[in-house]
């Protein structure tokens, strides 16, 4: 799948993931109104609203972008409705052929992280069939059991030819509490990094790993550090536009081929109709601000990597 992914970067020059993290309050009225209309003021209604908005943010961007990264927890919290707006979202995106990438943020003891593994980018078995239950392409998952935790989900991505973006350094702000302690004369982010490499030097594409790193674009000076100990490792680079993250910031995150990141960006696209550069749009255009924010998006990413050269 890393192979894929590159790929795709490439066709579309567009080292972008759109972050599907939709809150009701990003949602226009009257999607909202259509999906109450049809389902009340219900977990059912939320769910509705929450897919409808989703699909026209996919149609108007599909052909611009290589992946999605919907955030389970947006859709957790309504329920059984919410988990099945989630599926429908992934299967839509997976029919449009974007790479999607499942933030999920799993890891837990061995027996546990296998049953995450299996059910987000493996399969399951019931009596003498297989399914894929959620079926994304790249899950998120978190290192901090070491590498019990990680090891199912890395024997999954070899055998299924999937992916992860393991969480290094992240980019919100009390991350340093943990992350940038020293341990042994170097910080703890470092000695992540070092062990995402050895993972992933197990589980190798063409010229990437299939297991990359979460780095956030709102430590610059990190990612440069991180990008020499994980040269082969994709990052996904978190906190673009809404949390401060601009083009310029990101050009460390980037290997002199151009390729070995691609940068998240979430409110900032999916509620851009609500930002003054992209007002002229409404409500009723939500999905073509979406793509107008995208293109900006590019256009900044592009000129600072050729800045860079």
């Amino acid at each position: 799948m890393i192979d894929k992914l590159v790929e795709k970067i490439q066709k579309t020059n567009a080292p972008i993931v759109v972050g599907l993290d939709p809150m009701m309050d990003y949602i226009p009225e009257h999607i909202q109104k259509n999906a109450f209309e049809e389902y009340g003021e219900t977990l059912e209604g939320a769910a509705e609203a929450i897919w409808q908005f989703n699909k026209e943010i996919v149609d108007h961007t599909c052909d611009l972008i290589p992946a999605v990264k919907p955030q389970i927890a947006m859709y957790e919290q309504f329920g059984i409705p919410g988990l099945q707006a989630f599926q429908k979202t992934v299967d839509y995106c997976r029919k449009k052929d974007l790479i999607v990438i499942g933030d999920v943020k799993r890891g837990d003891i061995g027996s546990t992280s296998a049953a995450y593994a299996a059910g987000h980018i493996g399969t399951v078995t019931v009596g003498s069939k297989a399914y894929h239950p959620f079926g994304e392409d790249f899950i998120t998952v978190n290192p901090y059991l070491g590498t019990d935790g990680v090891k199912p989900f890395a024997d999954v991505c070899k055998r299924e030819k999937k992916g992860l973006f393991i969480l290094v350094k992240t980019s919100n702000p009390s991350s340093g509490e943990f992350q940038d302690r020293i341990i042994d004369g170097r910080p703890l982010y470092e000695w992540v990094g070092e062990k995402v490499a050895q993972w992933g030097a197990d589980c190798m594409g063409k010229s990437y790993s299939y297991i990359g790193a979460v780095v956030g674009a709102t430590y610059p000076e990190m990612g440069k550090i991180l990008r020499k100990i994980m040269p082969k490792s994709f990052i996904l680079v978190p906190g673009y536009g809404a949390q401060g993250g601009k083009g310029a910031d990101l050009v460390h995150f980037f290997n002199k081929d151009g390729l070995g990141a691609i940068v998240n960006s979430s409110r900032g696209i999916i509620a851009a109709y609500k930002q003054e550069q992209y007002a002229k749009f409404g409500a009723g255009h939500f999905g073509e601000a979406s793509r107008a924010a995208v293109e900006a998006m590019k256009a900044d990413i592009g000129q600072a990597l050729c800045a860079a050269e």
